[in-house]
């Protein structure tokens, strides 16, 4: 039989570990000045009237609101694009390089341009500015000052003021870019204040991640129509579980109405095994006899994860969705919160 191979645990001598020590305790402070420098470059950051001035622009916007950049603010630009259309703004990122090469044909006279520049002397952006006037569409600089090229072609200044960056050359584009991302931030996220935009409408537009799964309405993974398994309180109990086994998909559950059509109880696979230990299997027996009553119920408006919540309160695999007068419209199982990956 093989011998077991250890690994073997190599112990620094005592003026190596110590040395090692002291070089991760100046790495971190080192690390913690760059974190330091750009919480204070957001924390000089001072909003004025033309912030609020390209709030409403954004608001009153008849087309896009078009974001602009290039290098490490293009990045940022992409990101503020992102935020604002996710939340019910239409945008789209510009580059401005292919901008100059035929890419100004998506801009229109109705649309609003963010350019992001620090420096405001961006070549590949200044020489859009006689392009864009000519289109009509107006123009918000995002940059240091109001003296710089950019701000000077800008029909709107938002200043994000002379910032030291945390490169230690004082180079890289580091403080002045978290200022920019907070800037663009701020203005979406006000924009989203003022706007009528509600859950579904977030949903509608995130249909792929968590969070958008987390909005969607039980109406749209419920089992429906022939799916939506349904007998009679009166059924015997072998049409009940006749329901249940030709019902596509196999519940595992029926719903038990009423002559009216209204819900009085479940009956489960659960329940058929319960009566099959108790030795109580009478499948003449009207289903209403042996069903659960007063079942827990979810409507179709409700949110699946609150639906999904009721589920694992209760510990159960299925919950009837019913309209406002307790008539069954269709069937949650746990299996459509998998599907629907809710769980």
């Amino acid at each position: 039989m093989a011998s077991r191979k250890t690994a073997r645990v190599v112990k620094l001598p005592r003026g190596q570990t110590t040395r090692a020590k002291r070089l991760a305790r100046e790495l971190i402070d080192y690390g913690k000045t760059v974190v330091a420098a750009e919480a204070a470059a957001l924390g000089c950051l001072v909003l004025e009237e033309s912030f609020a001035t390209a709030v409403e622009w954004i608001l009153g916007c008849r087309g896009r609101v078009v974001v602009t950049g290039i290098g490490k603010p293009g990045f940022v630009a992409q990101k503020i694009s992102a935020t604002l259309a996710s939340t019910g703004t239409p945008s789209h990122y510009l580059h401005p390089a292919e901008a100059a090469h035929g890419d100004l044909g998506r801009v229109a006279r109705e649309d609003l341009v963010l350019a992001l520049s620090n420096s405001g002397e961006t070549e590949e952006i200044l020489r859009l500015l006689p392009a864009l006037k000519k289109i009509g569409a107006r123009v918000v600089a995002l940059t240091r000052d109001q003296a710089n090229p950019l701000a000077r072609g800008a029909d709107l200044v938002i200043r994000i003021g002379a910032i030291e960056e945390a490169c230690p050359m004082g180079l890289a584009p580091t403080a002045s870019t978290a200022a920019l991302l907070a800037l663009g931030d701020a203005l979406a996220m006000t924009v989203l204040k003022n706007r009528p935009f509600d859950r579904e409408e977030y949903a509608l537009y995130h249909p792929g991640g968590k969070l958008g799964r987390g909005f969607m309405k039980v109406r749209e993974v419920m089992r429906s129509g022939e799916a939506n398994p349904l007998v009679r309180e009166t059924a015997p109990l072998s049409g009940a579980v006749a329901v249940m086994t030709r019902t596509p998909g196999r519940p595992g559950a029926c719903t038990v109405v009423d002559a009216d059509g209204k819900l009085v109880g479940v009956f489960t696979d659960g329940d058929l095994r319960r009566l099959v230990e108790q030795g109580k299997v009478r499948f003449t027996v009207p289903v209403g006899k042996v069903m659960s009553r007063n079942p827990r119920t979810v409507r179709p408006e409700a949110l699946v994860a609150d639906a999904a919540r009721v589920l694992r309160q209760a510990r159960i695999d299925q919950v009837p969705v019913v309209d406002e007068a307790g008539r069954p419209l269709g069937l949650l199982d746990v299996q459509d919160l998998l599907a629907a990956r809710v769980l």
